[in-house]
């Protein structure tokens, strides 16, 4: 089947970006569930094929069972992400992604990075050696960060995946980035109810030593999940603190942290300078 390859770069220059589709979709987000709540229906009955990787945080590919209570992302290689190779490629299937609707939809996931970012996407090209892999296979998930050398499966099923918002997550997660609810300074900012969590997903609750690029606690990030996550009685396993009724868990699109963030870990400057500008002038 002929695959289409995408490159992105930390580069402040544009790079070729293939087009997929002749007409972008603008998706009605107003209707639309939380990037929690669109993960966790479209894992929720996932049932991997034979050469899938196991999944923790509900989304966060792995190598093995046996890194199941590992630190999925630890400093040093968060650090390394694919800063020094020019974070390569990206291919999508033709023949699995043919509507260009969804096609559309990844595009513009992709190209929501360039719009704020020195980040860049760029076609595949004969010769490169590490990409990533943009596929429908079981359920929405992506490893933490730069793994090995060649293609690095990011999965979007058609199935429950195709959104601006898990299109984001996941590749935020391909980027180097874990769910907010696991970063270092969780417990100042979120109570975890254990004994509302199904009992074999608690793991998923543990705290990882988290490069947060000296930004707050986001409850608007792209990376939190709501907060009945992993729920086995329909109480919620997590509040923020102290004033609970505070909304959280609800994007549907990268906050203006995720992307300070995602300047400051690729040495954006200009573009966390730019994001900074225009938060002091939302408070004046």
């Amino acid at each position: 089947a002929h695959m289409f390859k995408v490159m992105i770069c930390t580069v402040n220059t544009i790079l070729y970006i293939m087009c997929y589709a002749e007409v972008a979709t603008i998706e009605d987000t107003s209707r639309e569930l939380s990037v929690g709540e669109l993960l966790e229906r479209a894992n929720r009955d996932r049932v991997p094929d034979f050469d899938e990787p196991p999944l923790i945080g509900g989304d966060i590919a792995i190598s093995s069972d046996a890194d199941r209570n590992a630190d999925p992302c630890t400093s040093s290689w968060c650090l390394n992400t694919w800063l020094q190779w020019c974070f390569k490629k990206v291919q999508l299937s033709t023949y699995v992604f043919a509507a260009s609707r969804e096609v559309a939809i990844i595009v513009r996931g992709l190209e929501s990075f360039s719009a704020v970012s020195c980040i860049r996407f760029r076609p595949y090209q004969n010769g490169d050696h590490e990409w990533l892999s943009i596929e429908s296979r079981n359920g929405c998930y992506s490893y933490v960060g730069r793994q090995n050398n060649g293609a690095q499966t990011v999965s979007l099923s058609r199935q429950g995946c195709l959104y601006h918002s898990t299109v984001q997550h996941e590749l935020l997660h391909a980027l180097g980035f874990n769910h907010e609810q696991t970063r270092s300074d969780r417990d100042k900012y979120i109570w975890v109810y254990w004994e509302n969590i199904i009992d074999d997903m608690k793991y998923n609750f543990n705290i990882i030593n988290t490069l947060n690029q000296g930004t707050p606690y986001d409850y608007n990030s792209v990376m939190q999940y709501e907060k009945y996550a992993f729920s086995k009685n329909n109480l919620p396993t997590m509040l923020p603190i102290p004033n609970s009724n505070v909304p959280f868990g609800q994007a549907t699109q990268m906050s203006q942290n995720d992307i300070i963030r995602l300047n400051r870990l690729y040495n954006c400057c200009k573009y966390a300078i730019a994001v900074l500008q225009k938060m002091l002038q939302n408070l004046l």
